[in-house]
């Protein structure tokens, strides 16, 4: 593309949509020239290049349309279509359910992958950092609700879920500005886990199906409380930490 210049066009990573050092920090390096006469008035331009801006606006515009993004916002539509599949015909017609559930693997699969693309490739946004826990937690809350509205998941099962949930959410929030609570391998089982047995309950199973569904959502849930606890205990042990080095360098200042 002719006319934009190269600290807009984002280095070596630009194939991704990522910005380069220069065009993140809004700074256009200045061109090399003839040094100025001595005792010459010399005024520092600081205007960016003709253009920069504009160049620089359609990088960032563009790097939030990647591919990963476009996963994560395909489960954002994904939830009404669910929703109305899931409700379609009373909600108990077996050809609804089963495009329901078809709905629901696929925001679940998406879920797997666009996080995955996105650290590999360089395609971390904010507004990814954003819309991808709310997508997870929207098609899941949605398919909890409906199944427990319709009578085939009790409403306990969705309140601890939920429950936990949104209150590890919150704690993260609570606890970023001492450090960030890593996801262990028990909560990545517990989601796929829950994944599994929602998914199981989406469609209409009957007989011996039926039995193992149950115990696949028994499963589901006994992680989902002891990986709460667990991050619970992290937080703790996070937040302990943080007061402890910021209580020793206050020390060591004022020493």
């Amino acid at each position: 593309m002719t006319g934009v210049p190269a600290s807009a066009a984002g280095g070596s990573s630009g194939a991704h949509g990522a910005r380069g050092p220069a065009a993140a920090d809004g700074v256009v390096p200045e061109v090399s020239g003839s040094a100025p006469a001595p005792g010459a008035d010399v005024t520092p331009d600081t205007r960016p290049a003709r253009g920069a801006k504009i160049a620089a606006a359609a990088v960032n515009q563009a790097s939030v349309w990647n591919v990963a993004n476009l996963l994560t916002m395909l489960r954002l539509v994904l939830v009404p279509g669910f929703v109305a599949l899931m409700l379609a015909g009373g909600g108990y017609d077996p050809a609804w359910r089963s495009l329901a559930w078809a709905a629901f693997a696929i925001a679940m699969i998406t879920d797997l992958f666009d996080g995955h693309l996105a650290r590999t490739y360089n395609l971390v946004t904010d507004f990814g950092k954003i819309a991808d826990p709310i997508a997870d937690k929207a098609i899941m809350g949605a398919a909890l609700i409906c199944l427990s509205g319709l009578g085939d998941l009790p409403w306990w099962v969705t309140a601890v879920i939920l429950g936990r949930e949104l209150g590890i959410t919150l704690l993260r929030f609570l606890v970023i500005r001492y450090g960030v609570i890593p996801a262990s391998r028990g909560g990545k089982l517990k989601t796929l886990t829950q994944g599994v047995a929602v998914g199981m309950y989406v469609l209409a199973l009957t007989g011996w199906l039926a039995t193992l569904r149950f115990w696949v959502m028994a499963v589901a849930v006994v992680l989902t409380v002891v990986t709460g606890l667990d991050y619970v205990r992290q937080a703790i042990v996070l937040r302990r930490r943080g007061i402890a080095e910021r209580a020793a360098a206050l020390e060591e200042t004022q020493a």
